[in-house]
């Protein structure tokens, strides 16, 4: 029991303080974070696009394939799902559904595309990942015009699905239970776990690399398909004009969370980790919005690139930090460690 509760609170210690600090600044200026019901329906969808994208991410990075496309297949992905919902329903009762399952499989065939021309080329998936992102915003520009797509995407499903919480929540738990029961509890998530721990050793056992890799960034495009429409239903449009690797700016979101969600793992699932790493970051947004007059987006980018390099500094000192707290004999201990 009290293991229990020590994970427990190691694994909400991040999310408590955060909470504590912004909700103190936000009260600094007279004001609450999340002030009304559309700041909170906000604050769960920008949970769920976090969580994700921080998923999609770190499913190829943590196997040493850095994808730079996640953001592209996002986008053309919603693109695609929203252009044949509307021709089907013509924006319609059941549009919003319609275009998220038609935006998963189109993200998955994006990602298994991505996975299958890095499998054929045999080249460093860096590289591969960065002629993607130009194809499919190549396509996504020739499809959109290079305009913004909102006839598609404004219509009365779509907004009672940004407009209710709970419709972000259910995504939350879907996508979260999901991937935990795929990653760590079949077949392929235990190849997917001997393959990243020793990838040659475990080929030499009879563990099939590319299968598994292709399935990976399958996986992967799915859940960039529910960030897209996530997007699209939170902004009530998709931006058709990003060209010369304008789609980064989606997965670079994911970087700070990804980072927070792995110390977080030390008490708990690493998938849960990733989801109190991205209420973090909604607490953090909510409070951007809060302050939206005095902290513009540039600013909003500086604060969250310094977060990030702060926290890397702990995070390569933290038992240095952790012993000054600890008296001469610790500080000695880490120091020959």
């Amino acid at each position: 029991m009290n293991n229990v509760l020590k994970k427990a609170a190691g694994a909400l210690a991040i999310p408590v303080i955060v909470a504590v600090v912004l909700n103190v600044l936000c009260a600094l200026g007279g004001r609450a974070m999340l002030a009304s019901k559309t700041s909170f329906d906000n604050f769960v969808v920008y949970t769920a696009i976090v969580m994700i994208t921080t998923m999609a991410l770190s499913i190829n990075l943590n196997s040493g394939r850095f994808d730079f496309s996640l953001g592209a297949m996002a986008v053309l992905s919603a693109v695609i799902g929203a252009k044949l919902s509307y021709v089907l329903l013509a924006g319609g009762p059941g549009s919003a559904t319609l275009m998220l399952v038609l935006t998963v499989l189109a993200g998955a065939v994006l990602g298994l595309c991505s996975g299958g021309l890095y499998v054929l080329l045999r080249i460093p998936p860096i590289i591969t990942s960065l002629g993607v992102t130009l194809i499919y915003e190549g396509i996504t520009y020739t499809i959109t015009g290079g305009r913004y797509m909102m006839t598609e995407v404004q219509n009365a499903d779509m907004a009672a699905f940004a407009g209710n919480w709970y419709w972000g929540l259910l995504i939350i738990v879907a996508v979260l239970a999901g991937i935990i029961v795929l990653f760590d509890h079949t077949r392929f998530g235990v190849d997917y776990r001997a393959l990243k721990e020793g990838q040659r050793v475990s080929v030499n056992t009879g563990i099939r690399e590319v299968p598994n890799a292709l399935g990976c960034y399958a996986v992967c495009g799915a859940l960039m398909g529910i960030v897209g429409f996530l997007n699209a239903a939170r902004n009530t449009n998709i931006n058709g004009g990003s060209l010369s690797f304008g789609s980064i700016g989606i997965m670079f979101t994911a970087f700070l969370p990804m980072f927070i969600g792995g110390y977080i793992s030390r008490w708990c699932n690493e998938k849960i980790g990733y989801l109190l790493a991205a209420l973090c970051m909604s607490m953090l947004n909510s409070t951007f919005a809060v302050y939206a007059n005095q902290v513009n987006a540039s600013m909003q980018s500086i604060i969250n690139a310094v977060l990030l390099v702060l926290f890397l500094i702990y995070l390569n000192n933290e038992y240095r930090i952790a012993s000054f707290f600890k008296g001469p004999r610790a500080q000695r201990k880490a120091a020959q460690g």
